[in-house]
């Protein structure tokens, strides 16, 4: 994966940003919004009726589409930083048939709290590279702590053991906790330092392998 997000913005109908503007590797193909938003550049004078009123068109598309990502943007999120960022993180709990959790057990721990389901494609185009990373980090006390929204439970099960999955991992098929953190996309992660604080919101797959990432979670 590579490539580069500006500002941690990423492609999704409600946009939303890092709380501070380190730049976090997208995987290829993949761009901010601010990247796709942009004017073409204006056609030369002198040209027939018919360039011109093309142009015309395209103007008009152009700003019909920057008011709509305006509003988007500005009915989805108010202010200089995600919801949560720099706020504690809301405590829960939750049960499977395989384990029980609580996010405060965590304490003390780096937790990357990673929302996802074994259906989603871009979850599962970051699975290797978080696996790979809590493997390298899990002795510096950095602890990834997947939240599925699968419902089909043997299906879960299934891929988890195909994979080879190296994380704790719990099934939320209710959605209790997503909606507590307001999630809305998939994969969507929140990363929590040591003292229990929402460091950084991350929309969309990333390489948690980038030495980008690896040195974030190393500060904390």
């Amino acid at each position: 994966m590579s490539g580069g997000i500006d500002k941690g913005l990423w492609k999704k109908p409600c946009a939303e940003t890092f709380a501070q503007s380190q730049p976090i590797p997208a995987p290829e193909g993949r761009h901010s919004l601010a990247q796709d938003v942009s004017p073409g550049s204006d056609p030369r004078r002198g040209t027939s009726r018919v360039v011109t009123a093309r142009h015309t068109l395209h103007s008009n598309r152009f700003f019909s589409a920057l008011i709509l990502f305006l509003g988007l943007t500005t009915s989805c999120y108010h202010g200089s930083r995600p919801k949560r960022v720099g706020e504690v993180a809301p405590d829960f709990s939750l049960q499977d048939s395989a384990q029980k959790i609580t996010l405060n057990q965590f304490r003390g721990q780096v937790v990357v709290l990673n929302f996802w389901a074994t259906w989603c494609p871009p979850c599962v185009e970051e699975l290797p590279s978080l696996m790979s990373m809590q493997e390298r980090a899990r002795r510096r006390g950095v602890v990834v702590l997947g939240i599925s929204i699968d419902v089909d439970e043997d299906a879960y099960h299934r891929f988890l053991k195909q994979r080879t999955v190296n994380f704790l991992t719990v099934r939320d098929p209710e959605r209790k906790v997503a909606q507590l953190y307001g999630v809305h996309g998939w994969p969507e992660t929140y990363i929590i330092d040591r003292q229990g604080l929402v460091r950084r919101k991350i929309i969309g797959p990333v390489d948690w392998t980038s030495s980008d990432v690896l040195d974030l979670l190393n500060k904390l």
